[in-house]
């Protein structure tokens, strides 16, 4: 290899050392979807409700007639207005869904656990776990 070479090379082997990256890294913390259902106001109002109420409760508003819905998020709006002033703020509205989020996580977890605590002793053992996970026989 002639010196010409062998400084192209060397110049060629600095300028991909040092060059910047050019895939964009997204470093901002993105908050997990309040649903897994789309949101698109323009069509439905699946996404919102959720949201709102929780995915389990979402689907016990779906059964009820109008009347029977405007009726029980009244009841629910007056939970959410916590300083009782007959209005509802964007921030006691953030506290909600954030209330209805949690409690929806809450209640999984317990229903995850009774399910992999099969002799019910308040205790997950791994034999237990195997048992529920992977469907060993006892």
């Amino acid at each position: 290899m002639t010196v010409p070479q062998l400084l192209l090379c060397l110049s060629l082997s600095v300028l991909c050392i040092s060059s910047k990256p050019t895939e964009k890294k997204d470093r901002v913390h993105h908050d997990p979807q309040l649903s897994d259902k789309v949101h698109d106001d323009a069509q439905n109002f699946d996404y919102d409700h959720d949201a709102f109420l929780g995915a389990d409760e979402a689907k016990t508003f779906d059964q009820l007639t109008p009347e029977e819905s405007k009726e029980r998020l009244g009841k629910i709006v007056s939970k959410i207005d916590e300083d009782k002033d007959g209005f509802v703020t964007v921030e006691e509205l953030k506290d909600w869904i954030k209330f209805a989020q949690k409690r929806w996580i809450y209640e999984d977890v317990e229903r995850q656990w009774k399910g992999h605590d099969l002799n019910e002793d308040g205790l997950i053992s791994w034999e237990e776990y195997k048992n529920a996970t992977y469907g060993y026989i006892l």
